[in-house]
Order: structure tokens, then C-alpha cells, then sequence
């Protein structure tokens, strides 16, 4: 009876978490299993949150995050991407951001999140396409503050192990990160597909 009343708090966690991932089934194979049980309330409050990432942080840390661009570029669809809803040969924005504190004692700061987007341009007013040339702001606040009614549909969420990482945060690779996938919706449509990693430890 004791071990009945300890399993049934992990196995609610368990079953309501993934059951907010509408495609826990089709992650990844990069990426491996969560236990839950592991995470801190503050790492599965960043697996489940629909808000500005960076506001969260900054309101648990008591400390600012800088949003640093470290890629930005234009491509072209190789294939159809059918989590974007588009076919081969469409143009999408890829883009690379941390969310940062900077540690006047250290030359490295404090990685909260790595993140790496896949946004459709056409899809997106001029306030925000303006604001992507400027590496300054989240995309959080640039959809908030366009005015744009936008929500978020989370994918799936595993740990990853980072490789191929951009030299500004290479010092990464190798580590454990949690990660989840997530799509902003406006008129039916999805704008970006969002990849967030957080740091296990």
C-alpha cells in the first residue's frame, strides 16, 4: 500500500506530461527518454510552459537573459516538410539563439537554452520579419509584440546529447540537454517550428 501511494504522484506526472506532447511517438531518434521523476519542478515547467521562455527564466534566476543570436540564414526546402505544411523548394528562415546570463567572474556565461527555429517567412507580418534582423529579441517577444494571436502546439521532448554545435557554444558538445519541439499556429497555419534545449545538470 506504501509503494502504491508513492508510484501513483509519478505515474500522474508520467501520463499528464507526455500526454501534452501530441507527437511523443514520432520524436527523434537522437533523442532518448525522460524521466520526469529526475527533473526539477523548474526544468518541467520549461518542458510545458506556452509563454516567453525568457521571461520565465529571468523571473525564477531573479537575473536578466540576454537573447544572442549566433545564426540566422535563409534556405530553401530540400524536401516537403510536412510539420511546416510546406512543400520542397519553399524558402524558411533558420535561426540560432542562446539565452544567456553573463557572469562577470567567468569568461563563459550561464547557457540557459540553446534553440534552433525553422520560421516561414510568408507567413509572418513585416513587424516580425523586421524584427529577425535584429539580434536583440526572442521570438517570444516579437510574436507578442506584434499583436499577432498565435499558439503553441508542443511536439515531443527527450534528452539529447549536443553535437555540431556553432563555435560560439561548441564548449556544449557533449553535454545532456533537455530537449523539446514545439509549432506557433496563426490563421491554421504554423509559422515556426521551435527546438528547445535546456541543460540537464
Amino acid at each position: 500500500m506504501k509503494t502504491d501511494t508513492i508510484d501513483q504522484p509519478k505515474t500522474f506526472v508520467n501520463t499528464r506530461m507526455k500526454s501534452l506532447f501530441v507527437a511523443q511517438d514520432k520524436k527523434p531518434a537522437t533523442l532518448r527518454e525522460i524521466n520526469l521523476a529526475r527533473l526539477t519542478p523548474f526544468q518541467r515547467g520549461l518542458l510545458v510552459m506556452d509563454g516567453t521562455v525568457t521571461r520565465f527564466i529571468e523571473a525564477y534566476t531573479f537575473a536578466p537573459v540576454k537573447v544572442v543570436l549566433l545564426q540566422q540564414r535563409k534556405q530553401i526546402l530540400s524536401t516537403e516538410h510536412p510539420w511546416l505544411q510546406l512543400p520542397a523548394g519553399e524558402e524558411v528562415i533558420s535561426r540560432q539563439v542562446t539565452l544567456q546570463t553573463p557572469v562577470q567572474e567567468k569568461s563563459v556565461p550561464i547557457i540557459h537554452t540553446y534553440a534552433d527555429s525553422l520560421i516561414v517567412p510568408q507567413r509572418l507580418p513585416k513587424s516580425i520579419l523586421d524584427g529577425l534582423k535584429s539580434d536583440k529579441q526572442g521570438l517570444g517577444r516579437l510574436l507578442r509584440c506584434s499583436g499577432l494571436e498565435a499558439r503553441r502546439e508542443l511536439l515531443w521532448c527527450g534528452i539529447e546529447t549536443l553535437s555540431d554545435l556553432p563555435s560560439a557554444v561548441a564548449h556544449l558538445e557533449g553535454e545532456n540537454f533537455i530537449n523539446r519541439a514545439y509549432l506557433v499556429f496563426a490563421n491554421q497555419e504554423p509559422l515556426m517550428l521551435i527546438n528547445e534545449k535546456f541543460p540537464f545538470e
